[in-house]
């Protein structure tokens, strides 16, 4: 049987937790009295979102659903959401329990401090990503997003403010370096506030440690989860056998037979049990 190296960071972060145990009291206690909704899925794990549906957690599309919720609560999920859906909530008299990761909630405050001493927002990250999107909602001015190095060189301040420089939480945080040193040298007045969350650091750093020492990395997580596509890249970089995993059947044990040792990490939107599942899949090795 191969070694198996586990990261202890590995699985939930606390923003995902708090917000899946948050929807998970909140149908508990209203269970057959009310229902309890998410504006878009609560973290991006398809196997949790329809749990989540078994207890009466049902995830609406956009805010153009709102109406939907009627007497029920809805839970606002760790990624965030802008002013304006806060805004809109509180207008139409929609309960609401708001789960935004308190690092998320870190950047709004930045955002809006900064700009209030007249400095233009610069979002490194994801444009698609719900956490970006929320974050430019609390933008009053001009905003801009730059997902890489590319954009970055293309970057252009045409109105020469001084500008402020905040991270999607999940961002790499080498690539968010890079990204910062290209703005630099364009000589602008620069404020950078490195706002990855210390929990997503500390993932990608040990996910990097172990597929370095490995014959074979096993990355687990939904594929649409950010923060896990990122620990895939790493550890792709580190170990060429590494193989991205969101239930134990996606595994051909062929490929990890007669290794002598698999490392394992987990996006943050990743429960216990399927990483355990995973670790008892590949116990199941003959070797």
């Amino acid at each position: 049987m191969p070694e198996i190296l586990l990261a202890k960071t590995a699985g939930y972060c606390f923003g995902v937790r708090r917000a899946v145990n948050t929807a998970l009291e909140l149908a508990e206690k209203h269970r057959g009295k009310c229902r309890i909704y998410t504006l878009g899925p609560l973290i991006h794990n398809q196997h949790v979102i329809d749990e989540l549906e078994s207890k009466g957690v049902t995830p609406l599309k956009d805010e153009t659903q709102l109406d939907e919720v009627g007497n029920g609560i809805l839970v606002i999920r760790s990624h965030g959401v802008s002013r304006h859906v806060i805004e809109l909530l509180q207008e139409r008299g929609i309960r609401y329990v708001d789960a935004t990761c308190p690092f998320v909630d870190r950047i709004h405050k930045i955002v809006c401090e900064e700009e209030a001493e007249n400095r233009r927002i610069v979002v490194v990250g994801n444009p698609e990503h719900p956490e970006v999107k929320g974050i430019c909602g609390w933008c009053s001015g001009p905003v801009s997003v730059i997902p890489d190095a590319s954009a970055a060189l293309a970057f252009a301040d045409f109105d020469d403010e001084p500008i402020s420089v905040v991270a999607q939480t999940t961002f790499r945080a080498n690539k968010f370096t890079e990204i910062v040193d290209i703005l630099r040298k364009k000589g602008y007045d620069i404020h950078v506030l490195n706002t990855i969350c210390s929990a997503t650091q500390e993932r990608q750093q040990e996910a990097e440690e172990i597929a370095s020492k490995v014959d074979v990395m096993l990355v687990i997580g939904d594929v649409h989860s950010s923060n896990t596509q990122k620990l895939f890249e790493i550890c792709n970089t580190c170990c060429t056998n590494t193989y991205y995993v969101q239930v134990p059947d996606d595994l051909d044990l062929n490929r990890v037979r007669s290794v002598k040792t698999i490392g394992i990490t987990a996006g943050a939107s990743t429960p216990n049990n399927i990483i355990e599942e995973v670790q008892n899949h590949v116990r199941r090795t003959d070797v």
